[in-house]
């Protein structure tokens, strides 16, 4: 794929994401949205958020939600601004992945523990794992290119 595709995969995600962890925000201080998300006792914003195990070392998951696409959607302009700077592509992806891992542990809690699964918070994980899928791509093509060049480079021997 091109790299304008992996871009294109890594801002959608950031940007859905993003909107989704607002919203949970939102439905965090306007009881009433819960409603809005809840379609059964399984599928059900309300039955996750009256857990009480909604937060990360006293975190709530919404909050964690917003900073990791905020922080996403930041590196991703500064990559597409700085593409020659592989170090900004390599913390890109290490961000997406410590996002897809913390998403891992939350829907086992959801699914696992809650025995509930939020429709929000679950399509906010596919989102995370669409940018994660996007920087993924940016780091393999980072690292052929300075492997390129590298072998270009380097004297014969």
């Amino acid at each position: 794929m091109r790299a304008r595709t992996y871009r294109t995969l890594l801002e959608l995600g950031g940007v859905l994401g993003f909107l989704l962890a607002v919203f949970a925000a939102l439905e965090f201080y306007y009881s009433s949205l819960t409603k809005v998300c809840s379609f059964s006792s399984y599928f059900s914003c309300g039955a996750v958020a009256n857990s009480g195990r909604t937060t990360i070392l006293g975190v709530p998951d919404w909050a964690i939600g917003i900073a990791g696409f905020l922080a996403i959607l930041v590196l991703a302009g500064l990559s597409s601004r700085y593409r020659r700077d592989d170090r900004i592509t390599y913390l890109l992806f290490a961000v997406t992945s410590l996002g897809v891992a913390v998403a891992a542990y939350l829907l086992y809690v959801e699914v696992g523990q809650i025995h509930a699964l939020c429709p929000v918070c679950a399509s906010a994980y596919v989102c995370g794992v669409v940018a994660w899928v996007g920087s993924l791509g940016l780091t393999r093509r980072a690292y052929r290119r300075s492997h390129e060049t590298t072998v270009s480079t380097a004297p014969d021997g």
